[in-house]
């Protein structure tokens, strides 16, 4: 099945590439998630379109990205949130907590489709969190969550 991909997709390629996968992949989960569309002839065209938004909003060299790394590198983010008994979160920390937490620490603007949390984060304390800023270039966060 050939698809355009509308979002970034680990292992698989960026927003606007035209990609091939198994039917039942693409059928049941890139689909319905929004993370691609069909490739029809009238599709292609949306790819230039998809590649202008992309290419405005992404960092584009790798030197740009290994200076917002070390930016974050340095940077102290704390997010405060509402904890039950025994430090449990209601809820989780999302990706859009994390890129609002680094504004608001004086960082870069970041893309919350580009901060990947490996598992979800529910208790008070520190938590590593990975950034993907380039294809080459990942940065890591250490995000200190505390009680509100």
């Amino acid at each position: 099945m050939k698809l355009i991909l509308t979002q970034q997709v680990s292992g698989l390629g960026e927003p606007g590439d035209v990609i091939d996968v198994r039917d039942g992949y693409g059928r049941n989960y890139l689909v319905p998630r929004g993370f691609a569309i069909r490739w029809t002839r009238g599709a292609e065209k949306q790819v230039d379109s998809i590649k202008k938004a992309r290419s405005a909003r992404e960092i584009a060299t790798v030197e740009h990205a290994r200076e917002v790394a070390d930016r974050l590198g340095g940077l102290r983010v704390t997010l405060r949130t509402r904890t039950g008994s025994n430090g449990r979160l209601f809820g989780a920390v999302t990706a859009a907590d994390i890129a609002e937490a680094v504004r608001a620490a004086d960082g870069p603007d970041l893309d919350r489709r580009r901060i990947e949390i490996g598992n979800p984060i529910k208790t008070v304390g520190t938590h590593r969190v990975s950034v993907r800023l380039h294809s080459d270039v990942n940065a890591t966060i250490d995000v200190n969550v505390v009680e509100a």
